[in-house]
């Protein structure tokens, strides 16, 4: 992928990802705050719902991380080289994931790094 394509691609992802945490930090602004009036058996529900709605944020939040690292790259002329071993990251693993800072070998082995 040539990297006005991926630099296009890249910056529609982070728009994107940028409405999708307004939007749930809209919905949700203080996880702290539960229901005031609600019945004591919907504190569970309350909590359940809260701790998805935070787990999606930071899934999104690191994906935002991830794809304004890849952005750096492109400004930087190094996107599409592997951060792990410095060979360029096939391009069907780019056109699935843009935003991929490694080749899958070097992934497989950060991803059992970091467990």
């Amino acid at each position: 992928m040539d990297t006005a394509t991926a630099q296009t691609r890249l910056e529609g992802m982070l728009a994107d990802l940028d409405r999708s945490i307004a939007i749930l930090k809209g919905e949700h602004p203080d996880p702290s705050v539960r229901g005031y009036d609600n019945h004591p058996a919907d504190a569970g529900t309350n909590l359940s719902d809260a701790d998805r709605v935070e787990a999606a944020l930071e899934a999104m939040k690191r994906q935002r991380d991830a794809v304004a690292a890849a952005l750096e790259r492109v400004a930087a002329g190094t996107y599409g080289e592997c951060l792990g071993c410095g060979k360029p990251v096939p391009e069907g693993r780019l056109d699935a994931r843009p935003e991929a800072a490694r080749c899958v070998g070097c992934q497989s082995k950060y991803d059992r790094a970091r467990r």
